[in-house]
């Protein structure tokens, strides 16, 4: 196939449009569905990172994708009790049985809020345990490079048998150079085929120096995610996944907030009383995920206690007090941080350090760059220059 109709383009209204390969053959099949412009915008870039991840790490990947960033990311480690709950998973027999599964499962589990109707990505063939994750959440799609015979029956039941599913030749490696087009004019440069694995950081420049094998690749998993996340941005992991990914924003800081508020969310939702609440069992996992948000945010309403409670939940849930809050963000360590872009002031670290953050990669470069890392060490944390800069538009 060297060319695909689509239905129209970014909107409605931009039509005709068309996907094409100007030579040889689109690398791709369509097994089910009609995938849209941006379905394809997210499937190509989130296949990328899936495929990089499984190359540099050696661990299955996954990834869920929204508008073409990633919302999270994630190699297959097995889940814990807890993980499985927040990950919405703790129902399904098997999953610790299916690295796939758990990849997908933790990558959706970074920012649930942010992956309803995503398009998601796996390194590896979808088994049937990870089919079964998919077929029940709010997705727009999957690209992988192969399905089981009992997935694939699963997916093609999914939106009432329109739920799009590509897979793609893994072998497939396009030509050097790419191009777009922008208000008429077209941009050529070399595809970003930078290397990133354990050789990038070589270059500790805090008083800490030696970190852990984990450690190493939660940074890699940082650095590769923002290698295909709108710039500029910063990405938090934490035991073989994203836990908060800043994208697209104008400044660095506000990248790293955005980042950390995320991480937060992520972590309370592990809290013994995130864990206990009550739902009633019909309520719906996107409603589940509004609720949570609500009841993390404390922003009223019906996960908070006020009024309409009983419509969700099986006897009133209470508020968090601000010392519960406190004690459990307290225990978050450990975590890491990648950021696409040297860190102009070191606010950056301060607002990391509120999340738990002991691991920094970054380019280095920046004037203030002494300042910077002098706020790492401050911390107790470990800080690499990468020299590599990851802006991805």
């Amino acid at each position: 196939m060297k060319e695909l109709t689509l239905k129209y383009g970014c909107n409605p209204h931009q039509k005709p449009a068309r996907i094409y390969a100007e030579s040889g053959e689109l690398p791709i099949e369509i097994l089910n569905g009609q995938p849209g412009y941006i379905n394809f915008l997210d499937a190509l870039n989130a296949w990328q990172l899936v495929k990089e991840l499984k190359e540099s790490l050696g661990f299955p990947a996954a990834t869920s994708f929204k508008h073409v960033s990633p919302a999270g990311a994630a190699v297959g480690l097995p889940l814990s009790e807890t993980d499985l709950i927040a990950c919405a998973v703790d129902d399904l027999a098997g999953i610790n049985d299916s690295p796939v599964a758990c990849a997908y499962a933790r990558a959706r589990g970074t920012d649930r809020m942010s992956s309803f109707g995503d398009f998601i990505a796996l390194s590896d063939v979808c088994d049937e345990t990870t089919a079964r994750i998919i077929k029940r959440e709010v997705s727009d799609g999957i690209i992988a490079p192969g399905y089981t015979q009992e997935a694939l029956a699963l997916l093609k039941t999914k939106r009432n048998g329109s739920y799009a599913v590509i897979q793609i030749d893994p072998n497939y490696a396009p030509e050097g150079a790419e191009t777009k087009q922008v208000f008429g004019v077209t941009f050529e440069q070399p595809r970003n085929t930078a290397k990133i694995d354990s050789a990038i950081l070589q270059n500790p420049v805090t008083a800490i120096k030696d970190v852990s094998e984990a450690a190493k690749r939660d940074m890699i998993l940082s650095l590769i995610t923002l290698k295909y996340t709108q710039s500029n941005s910063v990405c938090f992991v934490a035991n073989g996944q994203t836990i908060g990914v800043g994208a697209g924003q104008q400044s660095r800081i506000h990248c790293t907030r955005l980042a950390g508020e995320k991480a937060d969310i992520w972590w309370m939702r592990r809290s013994p009383q995130v864990l206990a609440l009550p739902f009633l069992p019909e309520i719906k996992r996107p409603n589940r995920d509004n609720l949570i948000d609500q009841y993390i945010g404390n922003y009223g309403g019906p996960a908070c206690g006020e009024a309409g409670w009983e419509a969700y939940f099986s006897e009133k849930p209470v508020p968090m007090t601000q010392e519960q809050r406190a004690k459990h963000m307290a225990a978050l360590s450990g975590v890491s941080l990648g950021s696409d872009a040297f860190f102009p002031f070191d606010d950056n670290i301060e607002r990391a350090h509120k999340s738990g953050v002991k691991y920094i990669a970054e380019p280095g470069g920046s004037v203030r760059d002494a300042d910077v890392i002098a706020c790492c060490d401050r911390y107790g944390i470990a800080m690499f220059f990468t020299g590599m800069r990851l802006f991805h538009h």
